[in-house]
């Protein structure tokens, strides 16, 4: 709590919003043997991840009240991965930014083997294999872009982003970096990993995976595959805008079918990330400020929902939404934030629909996608948001109004206490500030943006 107090009040008083440069730099010799440095620095796109990574972490610790086995080892561990997503929001060093992305994997696993559900092992191990598998890849994007060009190795990224490659070599750099941040964001076929973890993971650890890890994906790929490697990203972004395009239906789809709640919650979470990878392919301020609204909108509906559904099995352990029937009977306060939410992500995807629609339409940078395409890509993009409220309403329904009769007394079950409506209302009137006023978020980010496309339209009129 008391971190979260003072990174806001470095915030509002230190960080100067119409500065697109880095902002509060550390930077300090770190490995003379090998000429690394311990640089950190802040920018509008890393300043609303680390605010909000703060801020969930902040009530995941409340929300982990419950925990009482080894409860020290159980924070120290999530304190351990909040100072690792930290690092990689601010990093301005690529060894660095890979040694701190490794670093908050340990705990998840450790958090995920011990207390997690039946499955624990299995999906602890599922989660390691996949996220270690992408590191090798970063590792090696990492050291070819050190290395190349240099006798000595150059991991500073103001350097590297002036540093201009072969096509070929580029596009191998991109494709290497993409798998590693494919796997963490995740974008499908690589997902699979994600509905098992939430699936068994105790729920204040879903609430940091949602919330904050996810979005690690999709910084990397802005940070490193789009502000280092623009010509390569502009040949794969018509690709990301398909992929994205597939993956809000597929995953919006598969999460119907679900009948364990935080797998249905997962897989939501997998399709509002569609739209985020649409976004960051646009290659417009418009998407690509989008992207970084629906970053944080996000990590604050993912974190809530995976909390509503922790709740949920606080009282009636059970997980499956067909065995919930009427378990709620004097629960007013749960039945009522639970609809509220429900209707969250329609409240801000409604904005994140028109900024993709519009970045769409309005790009010019992209021949290769054509006027028909835009239309169709529209089209599915509306089907998707149209499948938001559906699995949503449904998930609720089956929850307290399900098929089959849970058979216990009700002076069993309780209503939200206090803490628990804290937690709630915390996440509540953000997500109410950002429905009615996104400007506040946009404008974190809106000159770095600019910043950032700058690169592509100065390389278009140099070809």
């Amino acid at each position: 709590m008391l971190e979260l107090l003072l990174t806001t009040y470095v915030f509002c008083y230190h960080f100067q919003l119409d500065d697109p440069l880095i902002q509060l730099v550390e930077d300090y010799k770190w490995i003379n043997f090998f000429d690394f440095d311990w640089r950190l620095g802040i920018d509008g796109l890393s300043i609303g991840p680390i605010l909000l990574t703060g801020f969930i972490t902040t009530l995941a610790t409340l929300a982990a009240w419950p925990v009482t086995r080894d409860s020290r080892l159980f924070h120290f561990l999530m304190l351990a991965m909040y100072s690792g997503q930290i690092g990689s929001f601010s990093s301005r060093d690529l060894l660095l930014f890979f040694i701190m992305w490794e670093l908050e994997l340990i705990p998840v696993y450790l958090l995920l083997s011990m207390w997690g559900g039946k499955k624990r092992l299995y999906s602890a191990t599922k989660f390691i294999l996949y996220t270690a598998g992408g590191s090798v890849f970063l590792l090696l994007g990492v050291l070819g872009i050190g290395l190349y060009g240099s006798n000595e190795p150059i991991l500073n990224f103001e350097t590297s982003a002036n540093q201009s490659y072969p096509v070929a070599l580029e596009i191998i750099f991109y494709i290497g970096f993409f798998l590693a941040f494919a796997v963490k964001s995740p974008i499908i076929p690589l997902h699979t990993w994600l509905p098992d973890t939430h699936g068994e993971a105790h729920y204040s650890t879903c609430m940091l995976l949602a919330g904050i890890l996810l979005k690690m994906g999709a910084y990397g790929l802005v940070r490193i595959n789009m502000e280092l490697l623009p010509h390569a990203h502009s040949i794969f972004s018509p690709w990301l805008v398909i992929v994205g395009t597939m993956q809000i239906i597929y995953a919006a789809s598969t999460s119907s079918g679900q009948r364990n709640l935080k797998k249905r919650i997962a897989y939501s979470s997998v399709s509002h990330m569609g739209f985020i990878i649409i976004g960051i392919g646009s290659i417009t301020d418009t998407g690509l400020n989008g992207a970084v609204l629906q970053i944080i909108s996000h990590g604050f509906l993912g974190a809530a929902l995976f909390f509503l559904a922790g709740t949920t099995y606080d009282r009636i352990r059970l997980v499956y939404l067909r065995d919930g029937r009427n378990s709620y009977p004097n629960a007013k306060n749960i039945h009522n934030v639970q609809y509220l939410f429900d209707g969250f992500p329609c409240i801000t995807g409604h904005e994140r629909f028109c900024f993709r629609t519009d970045s769409l339409f309005w790009n010019n940078y992209q021949p290769k996608i054509s006027f028909n395409a835009k239309i169709l890509i529209t089209f599915v993009m509306a089907i998707g948001m149209i499948l938001t409220p559906i699995y949503s309403l449904s998930m609720s329904r089956q929850m307290f109004y399900g098929y089959k009769l849970f058979n216990a007394p009700n002076s069993y079950f309780f209503d939200s206490g206090p803490r628990e409506l804290f937690v709630l209302i915390s996440i509540f009137l953000p997500v109410i500030g950002i429905g009615i006023y996104p400007d506040f978020v946009l404008s974190l980010s809106v000159d770095k943006v600019e910043a950032i496309l700058s690169n592509f339209f100065i390389d278009s009129f140099h070809e």
